[in-house]
């Protein structure tokens, strides 16, 4: 790694109405560095990545860039300075092309006066081939998986040749051999001289590739160090500023009566044969590769996602899901895999975000009572410790991890008998997800029944009582909470039983 110091930020401060964001913090970035940037959610590291970008400007502060200095007012200027963002929510324009999303904002390099589709497709094929993504350049974004949109963030990153790549939680929708793939791409980066801001939750994936990391607690800067002298635990209580050895808080909970059957349930060619039994008071776990079908069978059961057959007992009495509607009026809520895209409405506000779906409960004769919404609110955003400048503050405003609440606590208000958690901590920080485990298990002693899909093991292992495991759409094994072992897990989760 070179010592040349690329960029350096000096006593950045960022404030807000009533939140100080970022205060005085330095940060030093060199050629050919993998610098990771940890912290909660809240602790300032996006606020820090905007300034940068040049997505807001940063209220006290300065900041050099090969040694001049450096103040983006746009994205544009800070991408032509040589410093791009691969972003945690995906940014893609759906309905146009692979080629077309690697180069938007830069078509200008094909014609200035028009597009030449094909020098486009060409040039795309040649970075997805260079990065080894397999990946059709004609292909419409909207036909591609989550993970096959990241990889595609990925190739526009590189395609821009900058200097420096921010990369926020970028494996979050990958499979661990994408994550290789990647890890094998920021390697070659950092050959050609580049310099990588790896933002990230997953600790192991600090350790295992990056050279720096910089810890942000509460918009502060807490240290810099080597990632070679410091260990996960060292990370870990310099985030949160307190020893998370209960990471994963089981609470007692009495397993009760079956309150959800759900008998041959199959969509063709997606899954089959899927049966299961869910208790109240019961955490049952969905486990799985990418594609093995967890989040497309609570999906149907939601009625999201289409199904071909099968049945669905409440309580022993047969229902019809055929909407999300029939599935909220039958007292089953589902927080889904994509906050961004389905999880939030982020123009708006904390307070609708959170009363939206039951919302007829506080409307009269057509109008909406502004008084017993406002209630609601706050009951839910006190029980849930939702950290935010008030009630109307726009929720894209937050932390994903209180993002997170919101959306929980929105389905918690419709009063569910059965709450689906499908990647519930994807991309939120170690104190959060210890919070809402913690939320989880006080739901499962209020009696409720829990479905959770989760990529993370150690997860499942932590929350769970029992364990569902898929592979290419059926359920391969089943685990009870004596049972569980990693290794066995693993090996039917690749179908090896």
């Amino acid at each position: 790694m070179s010592e040349n110091i690329i960029l350096r930020a000096n006593k950045l401060s960022k404030s807000f109405p009533g939140v100080q964001a970022l205060q005085d913090v330095d940060f030093t970035l060199r050629e050919a560095e993998i610098h990771a940037v940890i912290g909660e959610n809240g602790a300032g590291k996006s606020t820090m990545m905007k300034i940068l970008l040049g997505m807001q400007p940063a209220s006290e502060g300065s900041m050099t860039l090969n040694g001049e200095i450096y103040a983006p007012k746009t994205p544009a200027e800070a991408l032509s300075k040589g410093i791009s963002m691969i972003h945690q929510e995906i940014s893609l324009a759906p309905l146009m092309t692979v080629a077309e999303n690697i180069y938007m904002g830069n078509e200008g390099r094909f014609g200035k006066f028009w597009d030449n589709p094909k020098r486009k497709r060409q040039e795309a094929a040649a970075i997805l081939e260079r990065l080894g993504l397999d990946i059709d350049p004609g292909a419409e974004v909207s036909r591609l998986t989550i993970s096959k949109m990241q990889l595609v963030e990925i190739a526009r990153a590189v395609s821009c040749d900058s200097k420096i790549i921010i990369m926020d939680e970028p494996t979050s929708s990958l499979t661990d051999a994408e994550v290789e793939k990647l890890f094998e791409i920021i390697v070659a980066l950092k050959k050609e001289g580049k310099s990588v801001i790896y933002i990230s939750h997953k600790l192991d994936e600090v350790i295992q590739i990056c050279d720096t990391v910089t810890t942000l607690r509460d918009g502060k800067l807490v240290a810099e160090k080597s990632v070679s002298n410091v260990t996960k635990a060292d990370l870990v209580n310099m985030m949160v500023g307190r020893d998370m050895s209960d990471m994963f808080p089981k609470s007692k909970a009495e397993i009760g009566d079956v309150v959800l059957e759900v008998k041959d349930f199959e969509s063709a060619g997606v899954f089959s044969n899927i049966n299961f039994k869910l208790r109240r008071g019961e955490i049952l776990g969905f486990c799985g590769l990418m594609g093995a079908g967890r989040t497309e069978v609570v999906q149907a059961l939601f009625g999201l996602d289409k199904k071909n057959g099968g049945q669905v007992f409440m309580e022993g009495k047969e229902v019809h899901i055929d909407s999300s509607r029939d599935a909220i009026e039958n007292g089953i809520a589902l927080v889904t895999e994509d906050r961004r895209g389905n999880g939030i409405i982020p123009e708006l506000s904390v307070k609708v975000n959170m009363t939206v779906a039951n919302i007829k409960e506080y409307s009269k004769y057509g109008f909406l009572d502004f008084k017993q919404e406002t209630a609601a609110c706050n009951d839910m955003v006190n029980a849930l410790s939702v950290r935010r400048p008030t009630n109307e503050t726009v929720i894209s405003l937050l932390s994903g991890g209180n993002q997170q609440k919101v959306i929980i606590g929105k389905w918690l208000l419709t009063s569910p008998e059965i709450l689906i958690l499908d990647e519930p901590t994807r991309g939120i920080d170690v104190g959060a997800k210890a919070e809402i485990y913690k939320l989880i298990g006080t739901m499962a002693q209020q009696g409720k029944g829990i479905i959770m899909v989760s990529s993370e093991l150690p997860e499942l292992f932590g929350v769970c009582d029992r364990i569902l495991v898929m592979h290419q759409g059926k359920i391969m094994a089943e685990y009870t909470r004596d049972e569980f072992d990693e290794k066995d897990v693993m090996q039917s989760a690749f179908g090896m039983v």
